[in-house]
């Protein structure tokens, strides 16, 4: 997913991408159903838009022949093979600037293209686990591995890509000379460590999974209400947390020295939970929502992803679009049930 995330982001921004599938059978994932959309993967959909497609079996003379006449004039190629791959191909960095030397050349791996592991394949669900991502993940000690819902690992490397051709781009507006921009799925997932990998650092212990809650701000979890939804509060810092007690009509707690600042609020978190849990329980989450609107205390509704795609704030920002596919439609299509957000293609970012 990281390649095509990557080309995506710099289609949406004006690029004119012509994405390559291999012969036969296409791109893995046109496979990756249900769901379908006409009969065309929904999966390979909503990270393909925008994009020229083009199948070539580069096995052969005739396919290697066609995408070498393509790269004679190209300004970025993204590649997300294995190490090696490409350079097997005959179609490597080094081969590839003698061709064009202007062209920005963006190679994303399971590991990068350095290192013991460099000729190590990697899916999302194998980085979050390297990377400590699923350690940090679910509901805490003695429950099994959790990983973060969507391929965060994939997305992340994707936009580092993104980023990275952008700047060799801009580079290249003042030298005229291409590069080679190399990021890793990898390095995507320990980018998303900061908090954890700063507590490591500090203390020499790794810390845990805390479910919702933060590792470094208290009470900044998600709660249980009275209708059985939930919600979550960002009471991220002391005057949120006065607010809050307001809010909940418990001014006392301000006096209780086991909760008189953050850190005493993350010492004794569990102690914090023991007095809100059953605080919150007394209210629907629509009456604490707009409790602590009024409050000035950051919270919000725990959605679904129907819900999130209908919500009005979505729909302000147009984070839903709808493209046409010249198979799968639009709107119109009616070959699949409609969700609560309605028969929609497009892009969800």
């Amino acid at each position: 997913m990281a390649g095509p995330v990557c080309a995506m982001l710099l289609a949406d921004m004006g690029a004119n991408v012509t994405k390559v599938e291999k012969i036969p059978g296409g791109d893995d994932a046109r496979r990756m159903v249900p769901p379908t959309m006409c009969g065309e993967s929904a999966a390979f959909l909503i990270v393909n838009r925008n994009k020229r497609g083009i199948a070539l079996n580069l096995k052969t003379d005739a396919g290697r022949g066609v995408l070498r006449r393509l790269l004679q004039g190209t300004d970025v190629l993204i590649e997300n093979f294995r190490r090696g791959v490409m350079e097997r191909l005959g179609f490597g960095y080094e081969t590839l600037e003698k061709i064009n030397p202007r062209l920005i050349y963006c190679s994303i791996s399971g590991f990068g293209r350095t290192g013991p592991y460099a000729d190590h394949g990697g899916f999302d669900l194998i980085l979050q686990g390297v990377t400590g991502l699923m350690s940090i993940t679910g509901e805490g000690p003695g429950r099994p591995p959790v990983k973060v819902g969507p391929p965060i690992t994939d997305i992340t490397a994707g936009t580092l890509a993104c980023m990275g051709i952008l700047a060799a781009l801009h580079d290249r507006t003042v030298n005229g000379k291409g590069q080679m921009v190399d990021t890793s799925i990898f390095e995507a997932g320990i980018m998303q460590t900061y908090w954890q990998s700063a507590i490591c650092f500090a203390t020499g212990q790794p810390p845990g999974a805390t479910g919702s809650a933060h590792p470094l701000c208290a009470p900044y979890q998600a709660f249980l209400t009275a209708d059985g939804s939930w919600i979550t509060v960002g009471a991220a810092n002391q005057n949120n947390w006065l607010r809050l007690l307001g809010a909940l009509e418990l001014p006392e707690l301000d006096q209780d020295p086991r909760f008189k600042n953050n850190a005493e609020r993350i010492n004794n978190l569990r102690a914090l939970e023991e007095v809100l849990v059953p605080v919150f329980k007394g209210r629907s989450s629509v009456e604490w929502l707009d409790l602590l609107q009024r409050a000035g205390v950051p919270a919000g509704p725990v959605l679904d992803v129907a819900q999130m795609h209908s919500h009005p704030q979505t729909e302000a920002r147009d984070m839903v679009v709808e493209t046409i596919h010249p198979i799968a439609g639009g709107r119109g299509c009616g070959c699949h049930r409609p969700s609560r957000a309605g028969n929609r293609t497009g892009r969800i970012s």
